[in-house]
């Protein structure tokens, strides 16, 4: 009985470490993609300028590499220290997230301030040389949001020391259309219109998140239960 019960708890492991795995497989191949193909975009933090979208799955589609390898060599193996370190890993993880979480809500307004506050010093670097991720990054945001500046099309007059925008701002592009009257530009912050479209799929955020949580718990369950089994096998045979 007991023997069948750790045949069927290594078997769960097994395909729930390897799904753990393609997925993290998939995570860092989509990373591995954009940062190829999309290596001219990067990040509009001027403070965090290695924070694209590439390396954040890259970053995390290795991490979920690493640690699903990690627990399906623990239960094929049924290796005590593999399943325990699994366990404890995957265990940080998930109070990280719950931390990060709660410190977001706790300090919502202040995120926000320092967000806009930093992607307005980002605006000084549009345009210049070496920046051509960021440049690219806020010309594809304005466009596809139809947005100008971070909290107003005005924030571009003390980039440019000047009445003007990008040409990603005007409502019809042309060459230099910044330069045309304000009538021609967009006016939506584009910060307050991100947020919008974030709220806007707030439900699918949270289903995914969910899905995650769901998905680490199980993780946990099984291992520690492998974990156990293997202690009272052991302590059985001794």
């Amino acid at each position: 009985m007991a023997e069948g019960c750790m045949r069927a708890l290594r078997y769960s492991m097994v395909f729930f470490n390897l799904l753990f795995w393609l997925g993290g497989c998939g995570i860092l191949g989509v990373g591995v993609w954009l940062s190829v193909t999309q290596g001219n975009f990067a990040t509009l933090s001027s403070s965090l300028p290695s924070l694209s979208a590439a390396n954040l799955l890259i970053a995390v589609g290795t991490i979920i590499m690493v640690i699903g390898c990690l627990g399906c060599v623990g239960a094929v193996k049924e290796s005590r220290p593999l399943l325990l370190s699994f366990f404890i890993l995957l265990l940080l993880i998930f109070l990280l997230e719950i931390l990060f979480i709660i410190l977001f809500f706790a300090y919502q307004d202040q995120i926000d301030q320092y967000a806009q506050s930093d992607l307005k010093k980002g605006l000084q670097l549009f345009g210049t040389e070496g920046n051509i991720g960021l440049t690219n990054a806020w010309s594809i945001v304005q466009t596809d949001f139809r947005c100008c500046g971070v909290t107003n099309h005005t924030d571009w007059f003390e980039v440019y020391n000047a009445t003007r925008v990008p040409d990603s701002c005007c409502l019809e592009y042309s060459d230099n259309c910044g330069l045309e009257n304000p009538g021609t530009w967009w006016t939506a912050p584009c910060y307050e219109r991100v947020k919008g479209w974030l709220q806007e799929n707030l439900v699918a955020l949270w289903i995914f998140a969910l899905c995650a949580a769901l998905t680490q718990i199980l993780g946990l369950v099984f291992s520690m239960t492998m974990f156990c089994q293997t202690v009272k096998v052991d302590t059985f045979y001794a």
